[in-house]
């Protein structure tokens, strides 16, 4: 199959790459034509100058005085900027070649074929627990607005066109659309809106996710026709622009509205086109005046934006029942298929299309709190938080009364405490399901959890049900370390249990990998986490509460992403993993399910994880003593190892002044800030894990994806342990999972652009450093898997690493020399061309991140 796949690479991408690039290069574009000639010599220049060891500044110097010597720095700025607009398109082509060849580079059919799951559920017996776990059984794929990807609008539209042209073998219209691409602008010139935000991952539900899910249902339907019930939810779908107020002072209620409107506005018109469609085949007599009505309705819906004619859900269902009966009765269930399509469609996404979850972190929670306990003294003992935690916990959550908000005047306190109100109203227009999940970022324990039940009844519910899902949100190492005991503490309260009876005693713990990452390395995070879920699982199953894991990923294994089917295939026993609930964002987002055929495939990977680890994969993910043990020992190594470089009193330094950290926040990427807190001074807590793991990744040192996991195995090497090792990774999944992941991240580092460093006065035995443990990283990952190249076993991820690594290699070079630029500019104060180097940092940033897909 590796074979099959290389080859496909081969033929599909990398040929057509130099096929489509070529007629690239001679398009007359104002923006490229100096650069189609010169840019094929200025990559050649990058790779041997860097076997040479120059830097990016003599590779490029020495470029312009071999092929344009009478160029003035403004003329090669001019060039630079040039040469970087066109690798931005260069890497759209390369999304494109490989979406269209999606099927063939990709083992469709494999690890997501539901006929291989049927037979083995049938050769095993496993029948009644599979038609058990199709009734429980879920995943949730959350999408936020994280900003990781920076593609407009305009250009996702021309490279999905590309696709299509390729797909078609249209080279007339490729090489057209090309041009328009080098036509058409990249840059934002102002940040995006939340807004704008939404609207961009609402596209992607309406013309991804909707047909892709309804795909799916059906084929689960085909396969398992009579153990499927109408109220299962196995696929759903969750949506953080516009809810997500963790750090993003442009999030506000009235924002939280305005998405709630546009994602019923959005499946009520997917659901109107389909019922257009449907009208063209159930033209049967009383089957048609039904469809007609319906589409009147929808009509009414959809040009009245006050919500006045919004149809009811149980009308609808009905409307579809009455169709479905009269098929079967009187057109012997002619195009039946197709009704009942729809109607799972109809089923899973409501009028929400997607929940909408409201985050907070704890501590603007707890000010916004401490401003409702000093306007309202009677509410609690003025000594509540010196008691002990208990009776604090019993007192917040027996709350029945409600405030009046009005006297509130600071706009995060007021938003804070209406946007509870607000869940209410949403959830009144577009179902329970539109927004029914609270989360706490930083949650510190069980008190933070009862402060927020707490508000919701002062704010909105006062003594009536509460229809809300309390979050905690763990993160840091410490945080993790004591979260079985939080659960503990907050199930024990009666009041808590009474209201989780009230919400299928089910309890959604988020558990978050970006930070965690951030705060403890590689490896010690990844195990605390998984040791989390276990304390966290045997404390739930104890207390008779169905624990629900929601795992904050991002893009790259230093944010939680890479293989994420083979970590959920092999929980084992000891997690609960009755639910498979992540964050995707950004560049995820495109590259998963930027078309229907990969959501297809990706949403069928988590679901068949799932399936596997319930049904067939239990027994065998269970780890022994000896090996956990071993994994512990691994963890604090690498831990120790990666908390010396934190404490490096030139750690921050380093990323301040040699990376493109600051320049996150200057770019109009996204709507949120790129740090916590208004401090201009740089505290390591206050980073957020985008920008932290981004500027490792422009670096191409991806310290966060390895460091210290070398150390790690290399001490046990030294105690005699390797065997070990190399066992562990051929028996557990997890830790195989684990160590492929890392290997991702150590194939996109490249410490030839950066090598100038190692002879810098300040940074250079930091540089080498972190150099030092990549290379023993590297050697000890290939020494316990036994392969002599890095992702050996995974040829697609393999070839394009590489072929995006060297499409991007002149960007990264122009990039180091810019920031080289800007360095000499202030320590001379000849700043002339300071704003335009800055500039051409920030454009370097996009293809950078753009070319990795998941590089943050």
């Amino acid at each position: 199959m590796n074979n099959s796949i290389e080859k496909s690479y081969k033929e599909q991408v990398e040929l057509k790459y130099q096929l489509y690039n070529s007629l690239f290069l001679t398009l007359p574009l104002d923006a490229v034509e100096q650069t189609g000639l010169l840019l094929p010599l200025l990559q050649e220049d990058c790779e041997q100058g860097y076997k040479q060891g120059k830097s990016p500044s003599t590779i490029l110097n020495d470029f312009f005085k071999a092929h344009k010597p009478h160029f003035s720095e403004k003329e090669r700025i001019a060039f630079l900027f040039k040469s970087i607009q066109y690798i931005e398109r260069q890497i759209v082509l390369i999304d494109a070649l490989e979406e269209a060849a999606y099927d063939k580079i990709h083992r469709i059919g494999d690890s997501d074929s539901w006929a291989r799951i049927s037979e083995k559920v049938n050769n095993r017996n496993l029948q009644a627990q599979m038609k058990a776990l199709l009734s429980t059984f879920g995943i949730r794929v959350v999408l936020t607005a994280h900003p990781t990807q920076f593609y407009p609008g305009s250009v996702l539209a021309i490279s999905s066109d590309i696709t299509k042209a390729i797909t078609d073998g249209d080279i007339a219209l490729a090489r057209d659309l090309l041009e328009q691409l080098g036509r058409t602008p990249f840059y934002r010139k102002q940040k995006p809106t939340v807004l704008h935000e939404a609207q961009s991952l609402i596209w992607y539900l309406s013309n991804v996710f909707y047909p892709a899910a309804g795909e799916l249902l059906d084929r689960l339907e085909q396969h398992f026709p009579d153990d499927i019930k109408k109220e299962s939810q196995l696929i759903n779908l969750g949506f953080w622009p516009g809810g997500d107020r963790d750090g993003n002072p442009f999030v506000s209620v009235e924002t939280t509205r305005s998405v709630a409107k546009r994602l019923r506005f959005a499946i009520s018109s997917s659901y109107y086109e389909e019922i257009k469609a449907l009208k063209r085949r159930l033209s049967f007599e009383g089957v048609r005046d039904v469809l007609t009505h319906l589409d009147e309705l929808f009509y009414k819906e959809l040009t009245h934006a006050d919500g006045k004619y919004n149809i009811a859900f149980d009308d609808l269902i009905a409307k579809l029942e009455e169709i479905e009966n009269i098929l079967i009765e009187k057109h012997q269930g002619l195009f039946l298929d197709k009704l009942l399509s729809f109607k799972r469609k109809v089923n899973l996404f409501g009028f929400y299309f997607a929940s909408i979850d409201i985050r907070q972190d704890s501590r603007i929670i707890g000010k916004a709190f401490d401003e409702v306990l000093a306007a309202n003294p009677n509410l609690f003992p003025g000594d509540l938080f010196d008691r002990p935690e208990s009776e604090q916990l019993k007192r917040l959550l027996s709350v029945t009364q409600k405030i009046d908000l009005s006297s509130f005047s600071d706009d995060l306190t007021r938003d804070t405490l209406e946007s509870f109100g607000v869940i209410r109203e949403i959830q009144k227009t577009n179902g329970e399901q539109g927004a029914h999940r609270y989360i706490i970022s930083n949650c510190r324990g069980p008190v933070d959890m009862a402060k927020v039940i707490a508000l919701a009844r002062l704010c909105a519910w006062g003594n009536e049900q509460l229809s809300l899902d309390i979050v905690p949100l763990f993160e840091t190492v410490e945080d993790l370390k004591q979260a079985g005991l939080s659960m503990e503490s907050i199930y024990k309260q009666s009041l808590y249990k009474q209201h989780l009876l009230q919400r299928k005693k089910r309890q959604t713990v988020m558990l978050g990998f970006s930070d965690g990452t951030k705060d403890g390395g590689y490896l010690k995070t990844n195990w605390a986490i998984y040791r989390a879920k276990e304390e966290v699982t045997a404390i739930s199953r104890q207390s008779d509460v169905e624990v629900v894991f929601f795992d904050g990923r991002g893009g790259p294994p230093a944010r939680g992403g890479g293989n994420s089917h083979l970590f959920y295939a092999a929980l084992g026993k000891t997690i609960e993993s009755k639910q498979i609930q992540i964050t995707v964002q950004g560049q995820t987002i495109s590259s998963h399910y930027g078309i229907k055929k990969a959501a297809v495939h990706n949403l069928g990977h988590l679901l068949t994880a799932g399936f596997e680890n319930n049904l067939f994969n239990r027994a065998n993910a269970h780890l022994n003593e000896n090996q956990r043990d071993l994994f512990e020992q691994l963890s604090e190594r690498s831990y120790k190892k990666y908390d010396d470089l934190k404490k490096h009193p030139l750690f921050l330094p380093f990323l301040e002044e040699r990376s493109t950290l600051k320049y996150y926040g200057l770019a109009n990427i996204g709507s949120r800030p790129s740090k916590r807190g208004a401090d201009k001074k740089l505290k390591f807590e206050d980073l957020r894990a985008i920008p932290f793991v981004g500027a490792w990744s422009q670096l191409k040192q991806n310290v966060p994806g390895f460091y210290g996991v070398g150390t790690a195995l290399k001490e046990q090497e030294e105690r005699g342990n390797l065997q070990a090792c190399i066992d562990l990774y051929n028996s557990s999944t997890f830790f195989k999972a684990l160590i492929g992941n890392s290997m991702q991240s150590m194939s996109k580092t490249n410490f030839s652009i950066t090598r100038y460093m190692e002879n810098d006065q300040k940074f250079g035995k930091f540089w080498q450093l972190i150099y030092e443990e990549f290379e023993l990283s590297k050697a000890m990952v290939l020494k316990i898997s036994g392969y002599t190249e890095l992702l050996e076993d995974n040829a697609r991820s393999r070839m394009s690493i590489r072929l995006r690594e060297k499409v991007v290699l002149p960007l990264l070079t122009i990039q180091q020399y810019a920031l080289i630029e800007i360095q000499k500019a202030q320590e001379t104060s000849h700043d002339k061309y300071l704003s335009n180097y800055e500039r051409m940092v920030m454009r370097s940033l996009f293809g950078n991140i753009n070319a990795s897909r998941n590089s943050v």
